[in-house]
């Protein structure tokens, strides 16, 4: 069964082309690396919990608004071999120098795949 990495990160809403152009640019890399599907998500009817909410999760800032994505791969062995891949290839640390976004607020984890329909 397919392996997932997921991510929500908070966007400042003026940097949406800027984003989009770096996602445009690093999708091609991780299908090198093994990804078999990359979904980049801007949020558009994400709304505002009383207790909990994508916001929170990711400190969101006046002015910003959550991306979500995942990343799919066949497999956990695949993705490990892939982020090993990225952490050593300079194309990977070039657009990770320009993130449009503050990474340390981002939400990522790996995911196995439970019900696929």
């Amino acid at each position: 069964m397919s392996y997932v990495d997921g991510f929500v990160v908070a966007v400042q809403e003026a940097n949406k082309e800027d984003y989009r152009a770096m996602a445009a640019k690093a999708a091609p890399l991780f299908k090198e690396f093994g990804a078999t599907r990359i979904v980049e998500c801007w949020a558009d009817d994400v709304p505002v919990g009383t207790q909990t909410d994508f916001y929170r999760a990711v400190k969101a800032e006046e002015g910003e608004t959550v991306v979500f994505s995942w990343i799919e791969y066949t497999s956990k062995e695949v993705r490990d071999a892939a982020n090993a891949k990225m952490m050593s290839d300079p194309r990977m640390k070039e657009l990770g120098d320009n993130m449009p976004f503050d990474g340390k607020r981002m939400i990522y984890g790996g995911f196995a795949i439970l019900l696929e329909e």
